[in-house]
């Protein structure tokens, strides 16, 4: 069974008010939808040891998404960064998610490569795309794990999102296939499916590109993946929530009082 949803705010505090504008009012209400459809931290503690997840929307409502799902041996844990931001990522992630949540409702055996295949297929499917330039090009971008709880397996297949893994001061990263979900490739594949047998402190991090691309005020120039590989292998060992506020301290200093160029999603783990 998947995750319970998250509790749902006071609907009246998101309903007009006299002096507010109705399109900021209903978005309000769409980003309360859209927190509801993704998954209860509180949920998340009882299947990990340790974890912290950082989402900073560029707008009100994000086209960057994270999703967990639950049976009794197994779990899923995705980061999801769609085409776009505000409205229209928005629109894309509540797709993400219903579409991971019908494949593993079904009972399918949890593979994460055969996952992305399948979600592949059916947003192609929903957005009519076969290749045709003049087509939508809308698509997701997506790092995916399913973790054996029976015997400390772990499953990765990353659409253009890649994994990273710090094991006994040593990062490692897996890379993703350069394939997306949706918008027919000229010679479609199936998805990588990466297993690793994990180890007690073994941490985990899976992310949007939003914090790597972000401008800097003072430099104009963007964070770099480089850059944010070393935070992250710098934060080794302390607890997830120390790690967390220090990677928002990072991106917040960096980015200073420059514009926000898009959504921002880091979610790590501990088994």
């Amino acid at each position: 069974m998947s995750v319970e949803k998250q509790e749902i705010p006071d609907l009246l505090s998101l309903l007009p008010i006299q002096g507010m504008d109705d399109h900021v009012a209903s978005l309000r209400y769409a980003q309360m939808i859209q927190h509801a459809l993704m998954p209860n931290p509180a949920m998340l503690k009882e299947r990990l040891k340790d974890f912290f997840i950082l989402f900073l929307p560029r707008d009100i409502v994000s086209g960057d998404f994270y999703y967990a799902f639950f049976n009794k041996q197994k779990m899923c844990i995705a980061a999801g960064d769609c085409t776009g931001h505000g409205v229209p990522g928005a629109l894309m992630s509540i797709l993400g998610i219903s579409f991971l949540n019908e494949i593993l409702q079904s009972g399918i055996n949890l593979n994460a490569n055969r996952i992305l295949n399948l979600m592949r297929e059916k947003i192609m499917k929903a957005l009519h795309q076969t290749g045709n330039c003049r087509e939508t090009q809308d698509s997701i971008d997506i790092a995916l794990c399913i973790i054996d709880s029976f015997n400390g397996k772990l499953q990765y297949a990353g659409a253009n999102r890649p994994l990273i893994m710090i094991r006994n001061g040593a990062l490692t990263e897996l890379r993703p296939d350069k394939m997306t979900l949706g918008v027919a490739p000229l010679k479609e594949a199936s998805f990588t499916n990466n297993c690793i047998d994990t180890l007690p402190g073994d941490e985990f991090y899976m992310f949007s590109d939003g914090f790597s691309d972000q401008f800097g005020e003072l430099t104009d120039k963007k964070f770099k993946y480089k850059h944010f590989k070393r935070i992250v292998h710098s934060l080794e060992n302390l607890p997830m929530a120390h790690q967390k506020i220090h990677l928002e301290s990072a991106f917040n200093e960096w980015k200073g009082n420059a514009q926000q160029v898009d959504d921002v999603l880091v979610i790590g783990f501990q088994l």
